[in-house]
């Protein structure tokens, strides 16, 4: 397995173990954890829970449009596009959240993992654009650009999980 794929699939699987694990915490915990909170509390909880949902649906609709490209499905030109661009950078790179100690642990915990997973993603995205646009890389090409600029940045964007 190149090691494009092997860090697309391990990102799109840290993404969705993340998801899942949000998806739980709110189907089962974040009512019990919110019951205990003042009014004001309680509403920044459901602000910072939403927070968390957009940062990792954003992830995961970039990943699988690299994906796409990497298969071939779309072009690499098409895979760095608007369309296809990380969005919701106002509310996905706010990162205070993590700090509010009148949150409730577990959601402090989302927030902070679902950030520094955010900004790896928004490095390694600024890193494929840069590339394709400056190669002209088309799809054929694209493992190769993917490959160069994981192959020279995992150690810049790897942080310990």
């Amino acid at each position: 397995m190149s090691a494009p794929v092997v860090l697309f699939n391990g990102t799109y699987d840290e993404t969705m173990a993340l998801l899942v694990e949000a998806r739980n915490y709110v189907a089962f915990r974040e009512a019990v954890d919110r019951k205990n909170l003042a009014p004001m509390a309680r509403l920044q909880a459901c602000f910072e829970s939403l927070r968390v949902t957009s940062r990792l649906t954003q992830i995961m609709a970039w990943l699988l449009a690299q994906k796409a490209v990497y298969a071939g499905e779309i072009s690499a030109e098409q895979g760095v596009g608007e369309a296809y661009a990380l969005s919701g950078g106002g509310v996905c790179d706010e990162c205070s959240g993590a700090d509010n100690e009148d949150l409730p642990c577990g959601l402090r915990s989302l927030l902070e993992r679902s950030y520094r997973l955010y900004r790896r993603v928004v490095r390694l995205e600024d890193m494929v654009r840069r590339h394709v646009l400056e190669s002209g890389a088309e799809t054929d090409h694209y493992p190769a650009v993917v490959g160069m600029v994981c192959g020279g940045g995992l150690a810049r964007l790897g942080e310990p999980r």
